[in-house]
């Protein structure tokens, strides 16, 4: 087999870093075979060391470091998960890491990274920008500098959650990978494909961060001049010169999806799988929730990390329950005089909702004098009763103004 890897330097990578990496399982979904109408199953990365993947080839290329090399030191640009895979790798390995993270970084992430013993720089705003700050840190050092996807260890170590899969369903027809800079997908195609050639491997790219499908569509790599995505794992401007040849060799296809859908696949594990995946962990999900991926034989989808801000969590909640019809934000103003919120809360309360808060404001310049702004957080059970609120109230004589999150 021509390129970066073999599979043998998989299966070598997979009992290299035995010793700290978890075998994560592959479970089968019942609620979402029934949804999708296909067989599914999900492979919880989100439950590996460091809530990722990244520990995997991260380890593996820090092993393959010299003793001399160790001593050196390692450096590595990342927006998160390959920053926690290295500071963890090193730490076990005994060497110093110094990271560089683009200054948006989450907090979740930063902090993770630091709680591993790493040195933590915030350089660029982009991942790619990091990159190019890491490098010239590596320029002034002797420290062995670990790409995120762009080195062989490191897609070899990624490769064997592709071994991993295929050892626990033989028969899988489709694997659903997010797509960053190929590393992970470009391993996982490489030990899929040499098991069984015939089975599909589909890749996923946030619409804001195409790199890896624009390079196989035009032939060429390529840089994008920004990207813009809530998924920050997979926000590559420039994918990977040793990835794309394995990815325009082995991979079947490259989706896209958007930010709101990302959004709405990560709440949908959360409240019906019971499980927490970041915006890069959700797009395979996602994909499949809104048909790009034709089928319905056994399909496997990665759920790759589970690192994600708990404020930008926090969001992503109330938008979705918001559009679900399950959650409603108004303002509305009303004559400021005592027993004029208790009319309203009244008359909201034979809707059958339930109010989870009250903002009362006199004081607002936009405000006439005797008059009062209120806004109410009403949680409700579906959009039907969320119009049948809003008609109750304006036939009551309130002007409503909604909080939409389209």
């Amino acid at each position: 087999m021509k390129g970066p890897i073999k599979y043998e330097d998989i299966t070598e990578a997979r009992r290299s870093i035995a010793e700290i990496v978890r075998r994560t399982p592959l479970d089968y979904s019942t609620t979402f075979s029934e949804i999708l109408g296909r067989e599914v199953y999900f492979k919880y990365e989100n439950l590996q060391k460091t809530g990722s993947f990244k520990i995997r080839g991260a380890y593996n290329k820090i092993l393959k470091l010299s003793k001399r090399e160790r001593e050196n030191g390692v450096i590595a640009a990342s927006a998160g998960n390959h920053a926690q895979g290295v500071a963890y790798a090193a730490a076990k390995a005994g060497c110093d890491a110094t990271i560089i993270m683009p200054e948006g970084v989450t907090i979740a992430k930063l902090m993770a990274t630091k709680s591993y013993g790493a040195r933590v720089m915030l350089k660029g705003r982009t991942y790619d920008e990091a990159y190019i700050a890491a490098e010239h840190l590596r320029a002034e050092s002797k420290a062995t500098l670990i790409h995120a996807f762009n080195d062989p260890a490191v897609i070899a170590g990624q490769g064997t959650v592709g071994l991993e899969i295929y050892e626990d369903l033989p028969d899988v027809d489709t694997v659903i990978v997010p797509i960053g800079g190929g590393g992970l997908i470009a391993g996982m195609a490489v030990a899929l494909r040499y098991n069984n050639p015939g089975i599909r491997v589909i890749g996923v790219q946030a619409e804001g961060a195409p790199s890896m499908k624009n390079a196989v569509s035009q032939g060429v790599v390529d840089e994008l001049e920004s990207v813009s995505t809530i998924a920050d794992g997979i926000a590559v401007k420039h994918p990977g010169e040793l990835t794309f040849p394995l990815v325009r060799e082995f991979v079947d296809d490259i989706v896209l999806v958007s930010d709101e859908e990302i959004a709405e696949a990560i709440l949908m594990m959360l409240e019906r799988a019971k499980v927490l995946c970041e915006g890069a962990g959700a797009v395979g999900v996602a994909a499949l929730l809104h048909k790009r991926i034709a089928g319905t034989g056994k399909t496997a989808v990665l759920i790759s990390g589970g690192n994600i801000d708990v404020h930008t969590l926090s969001i992503i909640i109330e938008r979705g329950l918001s559009k679900a019809g399950r959650y409603l934000r108004f303002k509305t103003v009303v004559v400021d005089k005592p027993g004029a919120l208790q009319k309203l809360l009244g008359i909201l309360a034979e809707t059958k909702t339930n109010v989870i808060s009250v903002n009362h404001d006199r004081i607002l310049p936009r405000i006439p004098i005797s008059r009062a702004e209120i806004q109410l957080d009403l949680e409700t059970r579906d959009n039907e009763h969320v119009d049948e609120i809003i008609r109750v109230l304006t036939t009551n004589g309130y002007k409503i103004t909604r909080e939409e999150y389209e």
